[in-house]
């Protein structure tokens, strides 16, 4: 069975397991004291720059929460789209574990800092939680891409008004393919100041990266990482993973296909009169509102999400291992039942 759910749900790269393979031998020291983490950390260092900290977690969810923690008091909020992932799909932690979130309606899923703009009359009103953080994700949860003129308006205007920007980089290696620029260029050179940078998305079997462009906003990140449960005692085997995706570029390798695959996807849609497309495409996923009548019947043998169920749209995913082959199968059923 070929899924179109999400992306995570692909295999592993090989690169990825011989990486895991290697890092197998041995004895090493526990918690990120081993030589595997040590390069996998200078390799960060080389892409995003010398003046950073990075810490290795399991999860995007973790990631993120950490990252936002970190930044916040407990009096403190963070300020995202109303369909940003921190807000629809991480169960509440968030808010459980960071602060209060002050979300605003996205456009193409894109926060415009205009619609931000009110928040800032809680600022020193000990009734109101306190604006601290800016969150944006890049690609975007509907697959669209901030270019890096839009990225600049949003971190001038946090900075200026003493708010922190963090970004959640589940998919940034698509974006920066997209963009056509490196993972540097829309993070650090623009001003983010705390990126969950995804693996587990891009071929990975599991792994995230917590990156503080400024290394001092990282200084008590260990502490939360440890309450958080997300210091692993065998850290290799996670940092082995991201030595690999960050050398020789497959992060890039992985996205570029991804992105291909999901280009190849909406032209064969396309074909179908019955099919419309609603989002740009611009990553690894295709938006688009399908017969109602034919989605079960694809279910069954493609599983993918509905977007909305009222206009029956729906979201595909494609992956570092997509083929053509599994899109013009799917594309098949869509003409045969369609």
């Amino acid at each position: 069975m070929i899924s179109f759910a999400s992306d995570n749900t692909s295999g592993v790269h090989p690169k990825i397991l011989e990486a895991i393979q290697k890092a197998n031998k041995g004895h090493c020291a526990a918690y990120g004291n081993d030589p595997m983490t040590a390069e996998a950390v200078e390799l960060f260092k080389h892409t995003f720059g010398h003046d950073i900290e990075v810490f290795f977690v399991f999860l995007g969810t973790a990631a993120n929460v950490l990252g936002l923690k970190t930044l916040m008091c407990p009096y403190d909020a963070v300020i995202c789209t109303d369909v940003a992932h921190i807000h629809q799909d991480e169960g509440g932690a968030p808010e459980r574990w960071s602060g209060k979130l002050l979300t605003v309606p996205h456009e193409n899923g894109k926060l415009n800092i205009r619609r931000a703009v009110s928040f800032l009359n809680y600022v020193g009103n000990p009734h109101k939680v306190q604006p601290k953080v800016i969150s944006i994700t890049q690609a975007t949860e509907y697959g669209t891409v901030y270019t890096i003129d839009e990225l600049k308006e949003i971190t001038q205007f946090a900075h200026k008004h003493g708010l922190y920007v963090h970004m959640d980089g589940a998919r940034l290696a698509n974006a920066a393919v997209a963009l056509d620029v490196s993972l540097k260029a829309i993070t650090k050179d623009i001003g983010v100041d705390v990126l969950s940078f995804g693996g587990t998305k891009n071929g990975m079997m599991y792994g995230e990266a917590v990156v503080f462009f400024n290394p001092e906003l990282g200084r008590l990140f260990p502490f939360f990482q440890k309450q958080g449960m997300q210091m692993a005692s065998k850290m290799r085997y996670i940092s082995a993973q991201f030595k690999a995706m960050l050398t020789d570029d497959l992060w890039r390798h992985n996205a570029v296909h991804a992105n291909k695959m999901a280009a190849y996807f909406a032209e064969r849609l396309s074909e179908c009169k019955s099919v419309r497309i609603t989002q740009p495409v611009e990553i690894n996923c295709v938006f688009a509102q399908l017969p109602s009548a034919v989605i079960p019947l694809l279910q069954a043998q493609f599983p993918f999400y509905v977007w909305d169920a009222l206009t029956h749209e729906v979201r595909l995913m494609t992956s570092f291992d997509t083929q053509k082959e599994h899109i013009d199968a799917f594309v098949e059923v869509v003409h045969t039942v369609s």
